[in-house]
């Protein structure tokens, strides 16, 4: 059993960053690929970036390329998701996620745990 926790979002100006955290609580995170989703108003939750359970692989959507970047932290049970030049369709609620010896994907329906979501807000 693993629990998720994200925290870091908050309003932000467009041009700006933030840096998403994915607490874990549970045995053996680092067993676990890693996966950042978000959910804008009115819209299908859709995949941002994930982390191989290796960390040694890392995906990215390719409207975030260049300006998002994963990784993760074992010894912390985290995994982040830094946000720079973000732009105001970046506005949405974040979700992590957790698979058992995840590859690091796109597919939601891979993922067994979820956390709650963190909301990020990018005004003009």
């Amino acid at each position: 059993q693993v629990q998720l926790v994200e925290s870091g979002g908050r309003l932000v100006q467009a041009g700006g960053s933030l840096r998403l955290s994915c607490a874990a609580s549970g045995r053996a995170f680092n067993h676990y690929g890693v996966g950042w989703f978000r959910q804008a108003p009115g819209k299908e939750r859709e995949f941002v970036a994930a982390i191989r359970w290796s960390g040694e692989s890392t995906y990215l959507t390719d409207s975030v390329k260049g300006r998002f970047t994963i990784s993760r932290d074992n010894a912390k049970n985290t995994v982040y998701l830094q946000m720079n030049s973000l732009k105001l369709e970046d506005t949405a609620v974040y979700y992590c996620a957790a698979e058992l010896w995840g590859l690091g994907r796109a597919d939601q329906l891979k993922y067994d745990y979820w956390g709650q979501g963190t909301q990020v807000t990018v005004s003009s």
